[in-house]
């Protein structure tokens, strides 16, 4: 059995009766299971994790979509988060009997599904991408949904599928491949938004900190805090408990605590260890002493 993992992020974190339509589509259905999905209001953001037949996720993802398109107006929305389509971006992972390459030809297929049934233009980012300069989604994100209006018209920021304008309420999507990704965002008790975007600036490898780390400041106004939004997109190159320690060090300068952090979506079993490892200071630890990990394993040797 082909699987992969699909992270559809949506544009829309605020009104609960528009989140469930566009998650309904997913609910229940076969070969392709919901395992999880969360809705901000500061960032005005839909994060859905699927796993499951390449095909099924493709099919019931256009029927999400279709949801979404008829719902959310990016000419209205506003939110912390950087975005540029109510569909904002389709990564595809592979995770059983599937390899990158053909993740790059699942997602490549999607954006095609997508463009000819919403005629909503596409952009191809990571494995994917078919020019270098977009394989980082912070260039095709830049300007955000306002500036991509006018910027998409540029020969440089032409989409990969569609025409050179953007949907006029659903704006554009990236569809990519991927490894997995861990979303994890460290919360600091101060409602100055400068700190976090330094901090951001100088942990995120753009700006030289750590390499396979994305970073950028945002604010949470319900919260009164503001945010070090982190994407780290290869755990085992650089865990979790290294950026937030260099996370502290940094608003440690400001005298500012780290109040909280988060992990947005699904994590990878191994992240977690890793860090759990580390700050109980466990030396040789196995993944084979964790009783779930082990019947996990044992079951997978089963016919």
């Amino acid at each position: 059995m082909r699987i992969v993992e699909c992270v559809p992020n949506f544009s829309e974190g605020r009104r609960k009766d528009v989140i469930e339509r566009i998650v309904a589509p997913l609910r229940d259905r076969k070969g392709c299971q919901l395992l999880d999905y969360r809705a901000d209001e500061d960032h005005n953001r839909l994060v859905i994790s699927l796993a499951g037949d390449p095909d099924a996720i493709m099919d019931h993802l256009i029927r999400s979509a279709e949801a979404a398109f008829s719902l959310i107006d990016m000419n209205v929305h506003s939110g912390a988060h950087p975005r540029i389509g109510a569909l904002d971006v389709v990564p595809f992972t592979p995770l059983k009997d599937v390899s990158m390459e053909e993740c790059v030809q699942i997602a490549r297929e999607f954006g095609r599904r997508l463009y000819e049934k919403f005629k909503v233009p596409v952009y191809y980012y990571e494995e994917a991408a078919t020019r270098p300069e977009m394989k980082n989604l912070e260039n095709i994100r830049k300007g955000q949904y306002e500036g991509l209006k006018k910027a998409i018209s540029d020969p440089d920021r032409h989409p990969d599928v569609g025409e050179a304008k953007l949907h006029p309420t659903a704006g554009a999507t990236v569809v990519g491949a991927r490894k997995f990704l861990v979303a994890f965002n460290v919360n600091l008790g101060t409602p100055r938004i400068e700190i976090a975007k330094e901090i951001a600036r100088s942990i995120r490898f753009s700006g030289g900190g750590l390499a396979h780390v994305k970073a950028i400041g945002l604010a949470l106004e319900e919260k009164g805090m503001v945010q070090v939004s982190v994407n780290i997109v290869d755990h085992e190159k650089n865990p979790l408990y290294r950026v937030l320690e260099l996370v502290r060090m940094e608003a440690s300068r400001w005298g500012v605590p780290v109040v909280e952090t988060e992990i947005y979506g699904m994590v990878p079993a191994s992240a977690i260890f890793q860090s759990a490892a580390h700050y109980l200071q466990v030396a040789d630890l196995e993944p084979e002493q964790i009783i779930e990990l082990k019947l996990l394993d044992m079951a997978g040797d089963q016919p």
